[in-house]
């Protein structure tokens, strides 16, 4: 358990590590030479150029004027100088509703802070419980003499945690109110306000039924022509090129190898470079590297140009699923928000993604294996989270002062030094977690893509829920359950039974000393190594000395990633889970969350204005998740204190708090009716009025040739024969909608003549004249 030494140690230690990296950013940031790194955003903009500077040659790579380092800070105010409407314009909404998420942990926590700092700690300081309770070698610091475990057994005190629970229940109620309101309104808005896109225009159709006399792409349009058949517009039926696209990259990275011996050849042209064919070129025929790459490189070609005429010409490369396009955006909405067929598990339709957030890979799974796959990953989830705690338990108890000296007894002596037993009690257990959960967010990505979502948005969104929970499991409950009983094991064995929940209830609040450290560890510390980059710029260095040939390849160096929602935001709900779970119990650790929101907030508006480039725009549909969580973790801090207080046998004063988690469901009920709509439903009222105003200002437009290419598959489109390709792969696309002559005996699903065989199928009102008349 870390005592105020141990914690001081580890914030000093942290702070002077935020204090290097920023720093170092700060220096860094200013070299010409890694300009690129600091600010790709503005580059893949054209908002930037390299710098450029005359005179000596070392100025090409070190900026040598002393006054840009004086004013070595002047990032910060620059970072929050942009205007929330201008950042939505240069960067979007996801990111700037992302940042609200960070102004949301700062609303919540300032004034709660206050409150529970003004009421609560003078309440739980007044008191000597823990002084009594050392005599029953009960463990505690002097931390936990500002926690309620210092308040007495049965005490009338407990009043005030009650009545700051409820003011905390209701301003956090208050601010998720104003802001889904706020952020509802704000994606309203940018929807209609927004330029055109492909995804406005577009559904996608899964689960087409099969049907011996055509193919997928005949009965799409069939289906299309004869239920939608003022809007619809066109189609492009979804191809298996998943093999294609594994050939395209194996290309791309022999090419890149290429490019990587010419250059080293070019920089000295008497000696040609060689290399082994084995393993990772360490044994193997040693041959030209050269002539090597060219030749595998032409093979890959032939390989290539075969894929794509096996996809061309095998009707099993066509999946049983179709992008299709209409006139309007009110003809999309109206397909992609209605029930298509009785049968509601065909035909099955949804909004497209946008071209850029679809997951191409995950289209050429078969509609009808979705719920097995995720049977089978919410199965092996369960067996991770639980599983997952036997190892970090296991590693954190080695991590204590008891754990080390029992597996390495020789060291001993070095640990009961002073500050290396502050060390290891203040700092070594929070750096062992974050190791742990290091590459739990890549496990978590490749399941979600095992379970079959088609888009990067809901892939992040997933991963997201699930590491939410996994942190809830494992790192928030774990850390309590495990540590508290370990810690507190001795207690009990010596103990009767009647005195055991008092002694929970004295122990739990103990563990936020582990979370402060934590806090700063992870938020902290992984926020300032956040905005310094390293991996990123030495990743471009090494790009750029060994593979830049063009300004292409230069542009793809500098790679700036995107947000990753699907790690950054369960992060953030963590830390509103630990603010509001402990602002009743331990409020001493709320100035550390409030330190890293603040931190965060900054960082990342500096991150999102010059760095990160958004690989999608879904207009803020991840609002309705981070809403559920906050209230998820309102809702479990209320029963938390419930359990708490009872444990502290205050009877008449817990029921009253019995109120709260219904108030707070109901609340998140009431937002679920009236703002979530907005984010699932796209209102026809607006497509129409979209749609109006399009044809007034552009009445011609040639959609048909917007979309031709829009959900053509990135393999076809990054081709050099590209054009060959989609006349091939996208026949459907021309100046006029065609009618394909059904070869089904039934022709009803084409209600008017086909202009491809000449002749006519019986339309709708014919059949219905000769049926027989009463």
């Amino acid at each position: 358990m870390a005592s105020l030494n141990d914690i001081g140690v580890a914030a000093a230690i942290t702070v002077l590590s935020v204090f290097i990296f920023i720093v170092a950013f700060a220096i860094l940031r200013l070299q010409p030479f890694n300009d690129r790194v600091y600010f790709p955003k503005w580059y893949l903009k054209g908002l930037r150029t390299d710098p450029t500077h005359s005179g000596a040659f070392v100025r090409k790579f070190v900026n040598l004027d002393s006054r840009s380092y004086i004013r070595f800070l002047d990032w910060i105010p620059g970072a929050l100088r942009m205007p929330e409407p201008e950042l939505i314009e240069h960067a979007g909404l996801d990111s700037a509703v992302y940042l609200r998420i960070y102004l949301i942990g700062l609303k919540i926590f300032v004034p709660v802070a206050f409150l529970a700092w003004a009421v609560l700690v003078p309440l739980n300081w007044t008191n000597s419980t823990l002084e009594h309770a050392k005599r029953n070698d009960v463990i505690s610091t002097a931390i936990d003499k500002l926690s309620i475990s210092n308040v007495p057994v049965g005490s009338q005190r407990f009043w005030g945690h009650i009545v700051v629970a409820y003011a905390i229940t209701f301003w956090v109620c208050y601010v998720l109110f104003k802001e889904y309101a706020k952020v509802a309104s704000m994606r309203l808005q940018f929807l209609a306000s927004e330029r055109r896109r492909a995804d406005q225009f577009t559904v996608l159709a899964r689960n087409v039924p099969p049907d011996p006399d055509e193919s997928v792409s005949e009965l799409v349009e069939h289906f299309f022509l004869a239920n939608h058949p003022d809007h619809y517009l066109s189609h492009q039926v979804v191809y298996n090129a998943n093999k294609l696209a594994r050939l395209v990259k194996k290309k791309k990275k022999l090419q890149n190898w290429l490019v990587y011996y010419k250059n080293k050849y070019s920089r000295n042209s008497t000696k040609r470079p060689f290399m082994k064919t084995g393993f990772l070129g360490l044994w193997g025929k040693k041959v030209d590297a050269i002539d090597h790459h060219e030749s595998e490189d032409e093979k890959l070609s032939k390989e290539i140009a075969a894929e794509r005429k096996r996809i061309a010409d095998d009707p099993k490369s066509i999946m049983t699923a179709a992008f299709v396009s209409f006139k309007s955006r009110w003809g999309a909405a109206v397909c992609a928000q209605t029930q298509q067929f009785r049968n509601p598990t065909i035909w099955v339709t949804e909004w497209a993604p946008e071209p850029r957030d679809v997951y191409w890979p995950n289209l050429a799974i078969p509609y009808v294996s979705l719920r097995v796959r995720r049977l089978i990953i919410a199965v092996s989830f369960f067996f991770l989270t639980f599983f997952y705690m036997i190892p970090i338990a296991l590693v954190q108890s080695l991590a204590s002062l008891e754990g080390i000296e029992k597996a390495a007894p020789f060291l001993k002596p070095v640990i009961q030094k002073s500050f290396v037993k502050e060390l290891i009690t203040g700092f070594l257990s929070g750096i062992v977690l974050k190791l742990f959960l290091m590459f739990l967010s890549t496990i978590l990505m490749i399941m979600s893509k095992f379970e079959g979502f088609i888009s990067l948005s809901s892939l992040e969104r997933r991963s997201a829920s699930r590491y939410y929970l996994f942190n809830f499991v494992n790192v928030f409950l774990g850390s309590i359950i495990t540590g508290s009983a370990f810690e507190q094991l001795r207690s009990f064995i010596h103990q009767s039974a009647k005195d055991i929940p008092k002694t929970i209830g004295v122990a739990i609040p103990i563990k936020a000393t582990f979370f402060i450290t934590y806090i700063m560890v992870d938020g902290w510390a992984g926020i300032a190594g956040e905005i310094l980059m390293l991996k990123p710029l030495i990743i471009y260095h090494l790009k750029n000395f060994f593979l830049v040939k063009t300004e292409k390849d230069r542009e793809e160096a500098m790679d700036p990633g995107s947000l990753g929602f699907n790690t950054g935001e369960p992060r953030i709900q963590f830390y509103i889970l630990l603010g509001l779970v402990y602002a009743t119990v331990t409020p001493v650790i709320l100035p550390f969350i409030i330190i890293f929101f603040g931190l965060a907030y900054v960082v990342f508006c500096h991150q999102i204005i010059n760095v990160y480039n958004q690989e999608y725009e879904s207009a803020a549909a991840f609002w309705p998740d981070v809403h559920g969580r906050v209230i998820t973790a309102l809702v479990i801090s209320q029963v938390l204190l419930m359990g708490l207080l009872s444990s502290k046998l205050a009877a008449q004063s817990t029921p009253f708090l019995l109120a709260l988690p219904v108030l707070t469901i109901w609340f998140h009920r009431f937002c679920k009716g009236l703002y979530e709509p907005a984010f699932i439903r796209y209102p026809l009222q607006d497509a129409m009025m979209k749609d109006t105003l399009e044809r007034v200002r552009e009445p011609h437009l040639n959609l048909k040739g917007y979309l031709r290419t829009s959900y053509i598959h990135p393999v076809f489109k990054a081709s050099e024969d590209v054009e060959d390709e989609e006349e091939v792969l996208d026949e459907k696309w021309e100046s006029e909608s065609v009618i394909v002559p059904t070869k089904r005996q039934s022709r009803r699903n084409t209600p008017v003549p086909s202009n491809v065989s000449g002749g006519s199928s019986p339309s709708l009102p014919e059949i219905v004249q000769e049926l027989p008349q009463p």
